[in-house]
């Protein structure tokens, strides 16, 4: 995954899951920090907005296409985007690495309960997976300096932070560079789903690119957060013409 490709101003990287989930694996051997991005066309629509935000999704290290809308756009402007790679699959991947390799992690943010509850189905599901440490996102700026010692003095190899967009991308690239985790990673829902306070979409609703759809049957008052799609849509037929 060494191409990117430019949607609206917003460079994402081309390759399927297993690319991705190659990279990840690079960065466990590799020095720094790496931070990944897991953006979709609501994100990028606020990027185009907000230029900290555009900026700090171009510096990551890896970018995914985590939105259907992303894929719909790249296929419309031809911008080689091969297939969906959403941060719940890359996530998985990740902790299966984990796994197998004796990797440890930690889980800031979710609703109080939550990512604790997240890291004992982590656990259950795979017990070679080493829990660091979780802490809910409900907390002050000027805890954050703590926090952040807290995550170094435990060692964590790999951070998922679930704040949600784009609290989270914005907290990522504030601390990566303190960070001693090998990798941070914004997983957003992510988490609730592990913890099993969010039921992920049917099989056939993943592969049809239909689990925004899912989620407004099961979830009708995001209606208005799902406009968002066909707008972005309209903006890049338009930046095609």
């Amino acid at each position: 995954m060494n191409h990117k490709a430019d949607i609206m101003g917003v460079f994402v990287d081309q390759g399927t899951l297993e690319d991705a989930t190659n990279r990840c694996i690079e960065f466990m051997n590799t020095m720094g920090c790496k931070m990944i991005i897991t953006p979709n066309t609501e994100i990028i629509m606020s990027a185009q907005k907000d230029s900290k935000l555009r900026q700090i999704i171009n510096h990551a290290d890896l970018v995914i296409p985590d939105g259907i809308g992303i894929i719909y756009a790249s296929k419309i402007q031809k911008k080689g985007l091969t297939e969906r790679v959403t941060g719940v699959d890359l996530m998985h991947k990740i902790l299966e690495y984990c796994n197998e390799n004796q990797k440890s992690i930690y889980i800031l943010g979710g609703k109080p309960g939550v990512a604790e509850k997240a890291c004992e189905n982590i656990k259950n599901k795979l017990s070679g997976v080493e829990i660091k440490g979780f802490r809910d996102g409900y907390f002050k700026e000027e805890e954050e300096g703590k926090i952040i010692e807290n995550i170094n003095r435990l060692n964590a190899d790999i951070l998922f932070v679930a704040l949600g967009a784009p609290k989270q991308e914005i907290w990522m690239d504030k601390y990566r560079e303190k960070l001693k985790s090998k990798i941070v990673m914004g997983v957003g829902g992510s988490v609730d789903v592990w913890a099993g306070t969010v039921k992920r979409a049917p099989k056939i609703y993943q592969k049809l690119g239909l689990e925004w759809f899912y989620r407004l049957l099961k979830e009708p008052w995001r209606y208005k957060r799902m406009m968002v799609l066909p707008k972005f849509m309209i903006k890049v037929i338009l930046n095609k013409q």
